[in-house]
């Protein structure tokens, strides 16, 4: 399968479609993003903006040892950013700070590495600026 991530305003993502490889292959067996661009704004009668997403991607690298694509698995409230040509999930609290090289979102202060017990976890506090121990509920 083939995903798509439609582009609203401010290139959020506001919806993610998935279409038969088969659609985006050319004549000559390659992969055409343009193609199911075409292919699904014919199919909605729309002249929305496309981009392709790989299921395999995640922080710039695939999965299965492919290509990656645009950095991330696009989702809903994503963003895209076009000078990375990455899709940029949502900034979880003001402090982090955007690593270059995953276009994912990375606390100013490393995760404590110490083992907790079984019922505790870390959890990041953004009036402190650091991670605190919490009960896991």
């Amino acid at each position: 399968m083939a995903y798509f991530a439609k582009l609203g305003t401010g290139n959020i993502i506001e919806t993610i479609i998935s279409i038969n490889n088969s659609v985006i292959t050319d004549i000559n067996g390659v992969e055409q993003e343009q193609l199911g661009v075409d292919f699904i704004n014919r199919l909605y009668n729309t002249r929305d903006v496309w981009k392709q997403t790989s299921y395999n991607t995640y922080a710039g690298e695939h999965s299965s040892g492919g290509t990656p694509l645009r950095k991330n698995y696009a989702g809903v409230g994503f963003q895209y950013d076009q000078t990375r040509d990455a899709f940029i999930p949502p900034k979880p609290f003001n402090s982090w700070i955007l690593n270059e090289t995953t276009c994912l979102w990375n606390a100013p202060v490393a995760m404590p590495t110490t083992e907790l017990e079984d019922n505790q976890c870390y959890s990041w506090n953004e009036s402190i600026i650091n991670w605190e121990v919490k009960d896991r509920i």
